[in-house]
């Protein structure tokens, strides 16, 4: 082998090196347990990178990403260094060092895919438990309450009220652009029990509605950027309108609020509301998805 080849073997190593170490922190920011309150940034980047789900793990689509992400990097690396890879993988097979630490990175690799397998294994059942005992009993109150006139605006600049409904039921929730700890994982939660009741229910399955808390800044020019934020489903709206208007729905609904002048934040429970085909306020529910689902098949 010449000096060149060598050159070249450990630049391909270095290559798949640098592939594995991206691979292994790709993984493990979707993957790596977080105890029960994981921090805010982790929440936001796996919703984001994974569109996780409430059990912390990604959802079909970011599986795909998960996993087609390395193999493409890699297929990449190959196609563009893949002489210098098998130079340098040749190289250091035949040595004993190197035997020894391709032997390691095999090991590696086997411990981290049994250490992926036991996180979902484990979160499966953690779902399951929660969704066992979060069911809400048959006594739940439900409210039959009119829902309040009002008058908005959606991300497509269409004027929107309680006949856009025509008959179908919703959920209804509240969140603001700026808010990067509560409203991500509500909105989220809320857009993935909608997309488990269309898997049940087809085109009776609720639609969601997202309404502003903070009008002064999510103006409905903004409402595009946040729909795709948030990343609704299909046929869900993103509302905001005049801060009057927003503000007088809000308090008629009965949300809790407070804005920090300073700020402009807003200070918020987390709540959704369940509308049924009349357009009355059947249940309110500050739960996690599985007593929504529970709820939305009472509608």
């Amino acid at each position: 082998m010449t000096e060149a080849d060598r050159v070249r073997g450990r630049l391909g190593v270095l290559g798949l090196a640098l592939w594995s170490v991206i691979t292994v922190a790709w993984w493990a920011l979707a993957l790596w347990p977080t105890g029960p309150t994981p921090a805010d940034w982790l929440v936001r980047a796996r919703a984001v990178c994974f569109n996780a789900a409430p059990s912390g793990l990604p959802s079909a689509s970011g599986w795909l990403l998960l996993i087609g992400q390395p193999i493409g990097m890699l297929a990449a690396l190959m196609v563009i260094w893949g002489d210098s890879v098998r130079l340098g993988l040749r190289a250091l097979g035949s040595q004993r060092m190197g035997r020894g630490a391709l032997a390691l990175l095999a090991l590696l690799l086997l411990a981290g895919m049994t250490s992926a397998a036991l996180r979902v294994r484990q979160a499966s059942a953690v779902v399951a438990v929660e969704i066992a005992g979060d069911l809400p009993p048959a006594t739940y109150p439900r409210l039959n309450r009119p829902l309040p006139e009002f008058r908005l605006v959606d991300q497509a600049g269409e004027s929107v009220d309680a006949r856009t409904l025509a008959g179908r039921p919703m959920l209804l929730t509240f969140a603001f652009g700026h808010c990067e700890s509560v409203c991500p994982a509500v909105v989220h939660q809320a857009g993935e029990a909608v997309r488990v009741l269309k898997e049940r229910q087809g085109e009776q399955a609720p639609t969601l509605w997202v309404v502003s808390l903070d009008p002064w800044r999510d103006t409905p020019s903004r409402l595009p950027q946040l729909h795709a934020q948030w990343m609704l489903p299909e046929g869900a709206r993103a509302l905001s309108g005049d801060p009057a208007d927003v503000n007088a729905f809000l308090d008629a609904l009965g949300v809790p609020r407070e804005r920090d002048l300073t700020s402009g934040d807003i200070v918020h429970p987390t709540l959704l509301f369940l509308i049924d085909r009349a357009g009355r306020i059947a249940f309110a529910s500050t739960g996690s998805m599985a007593q929504v689902l529970a709820l939305s098949e009472r509608l």
